[in-house]
């Protein structure tokens, strides 16, 4: 695997640090890593990128350390589309392609619906736009899945999480991909960026932020909406694992309503929720294939 270079750059607000691979002045690729998870999701990634031309680069979400906390506590999709956007102008770009795992794919999608002309092409994995959110608030088999988001708006959730070191992620991991063993130095860097100060309350505050209208902006109420409601207005690439134990595969049925510019959808055989790792040959080849090389 090629060498990522270590950076940090200023957006939105905060600083983020970042992993990146690719020559500096090569169009961009932004690779958003979801939870409970790093930049270094992409580790597999970010060189098969570059080796088409790409600068790619993951950055830690807002709040996922060694990325800045931020000191007002903001961590709905509206903010998280806007650090999508800051991101890219931050790294001297008008545009690029955005790749989002997780709460990177919701941040994605939010980035692609209040600035399609700076998202040149769009991919996406595990959690489909509209159709997963429907599914949480009807469906009985989805909320069963979904138990873990409910239980993160009691105050027991963090040291709950924290316990007997963050053995409740190993559980996720377990449940979400099963038969998927992360390997020990990664599992090591994953817990030592959740066990940081503050960290799990910045993750755990995404989920709050998304049931909690107390916890989102007032300022941003008609972005968020937007968000929620509107079609992705972007050419789309999405992927799904059929196994995934976090976001059920029926819930993909039917998304495509939400892609007036077209989609193409891939179920990953034999894939959890954490694809991009479990199958990484087959999703590779989809993205490599869908944004093509890197043209200036």
């Amino acid at each position: 695997m090629s060498a990522l270079r270590e950076g940090r750059v200023r957006a939105n607000g905060l600083e983020f640090a970042t992993l990146e691979t690719g020559p500096s002045d090569a169009p961009l690729v932004l690779c958003l890593h979801g939870f409970p998870d790093i930049a270094r999701t992409w580790r597999l990634l970010l060189p098969a990128l570059a080796s088409v031309g790409y600068r790619a680069v993951a950055p830690y979400l807002r709040g996922y350390a060694p990325t800045e906390i931020p000191a007002d506590g903001r961590y709905q999709t509206a903010v998280l589309a806007q650090d999508v956007l800051a991101l890219i102008e931050a790294h001297g770009a008008s545009r690029a392609v955005v790749i989002g795992h997780d709460w990177g794919a919701v941040a994605a999608y939010g980035a692609a619906i209040l600035a399609p002309e700076r998202v040149r092409r769009l991919v996406t994995l595990a959690v489909p736009h509209r159709t997963a959110g429907l599914a949480i608030a009807t469906r009985y088999e989805q909320q069963k899945r979904s138990w873990y988001m409910f239980f993160f708006q009691s105050p027991l959730a963090e040291p709950a999480v924290a316990a007997d070191d963050l053995a409740f992620i190993d559980k996720l991991w377990h449940d979400w991909s099963p038969g998927y063993e992360l390997e020990p130095a990664e599992r090591t860097a994953l817990k030592r960026c959740l066990g940081a100060p503050g960290v799990l309350a910045a993750a755990l505050g995404y989920y709050r932020a998304f049931f909690d209208p107390a916890r989102q902006d007032p300022s941003l109420a008609e972005l968020q909406a937007r968000i929620f409601n509107a079609d992705v207005p972007v050419e789309t690439l999405y992927l799904h694992g059929t196994d995934d134990g976090c976001i059920g595969v029926e819930t993909v049925r039917g998304c495509e309503a939400a892609f007036p510019k077209g989609l193409r959808k891939v179920l990953v055989e034999g894939a959890g929720h954490f694809l991009h790792l479990e199958r990484p040959r087959v999703v590779n080849e989809a993205i490599l294939d869908f944004v093509g090389a890197a043209r200036p």
